[in-house]
């Protein structure tokens, strides 16, 4: 149990390690733990918009493919130009630890492969998850968002991703809680 409990606290250290990209965006930030929660649900999302894949497979690699970074830390695209963590060494560590070890390593060697049609809808929910925050930043002001899209845009694999992203860059942010019902906003439900 003591190996469990400390599977679960590194799990934890996820909502503080910082996801490192945002400083060259200028603005946003974000823990690798916010992301993870919306790349699975994102995951789960194309899974169900393709009808092939499953579901709960896809779920499963969305939630556990940031976890290697509680040890080795979110690395952006520059860092991983001048270092080379050590990621199996960190999924082999942590599986040796626990009794699904198996069944962890074998997520996470799936998500890296890129192989399956799950790991490719993993891959691109977590591309989608940037798409996202980038379109968030976009509609806040932030220019240099327009620069980053076409770039997570090429590494989506599937087309219901594609769609998807196109989607989202169409779609204003806030559309979805600040709707058209002026009378509403204006009254605020009261008569």
């Amino acid at each position: 149990m003591k190996n469990i409990a400390n599977f679960l606290f590194e799990v934890g250290m996820l909502k503080r390690t910082p996801r490192t990209g945002f400083q060259f965006l200028g603005s946003g930030a974000e823990s690798v733990a916010e992301h993870s929660f919306r790349a699975a649900m994102i995951g789960y999302t194309l899974a169900q918009m393709d009808g092939q894949a499953d579901v709960g497979r896809v779920l499963q690699l969305c939630l556990f493919h940031d976890i290697p970074e509680a040890r080795i830390g979110d690395l952006n695209y520059v860092n991983k130009k001048y270092v080379k963590p050590d990621e199996e060494k960190a999924v082999e560590d942590l599986a040796r630890q626990l009794p699904f070890g198996d069944d962890y390593r074998s997520t996470l060697l799936e998500f890296m492969a890129k192989e399956t049609h799950e790991a490719k809808l993993a891959h691109d929910a977590d591309q989608l998850e940037m798409v996202l925050s980038l379109k968030e930043y976009k509609d806040l002001g932030n220019r240099y968002a327009d620069e980053w899209y076409p770039f997570s845009l090429q590494r989506l694999q599937t087309e219901v991703a594609k769609q998807l992203a196109e989607t989202i860059w169409e779609t204003d942010s806030s559309k979805w809680w600040f709707d058209d019902d002026h009378e509403w906003w204006i009254k605020g439900g009261s008569e």
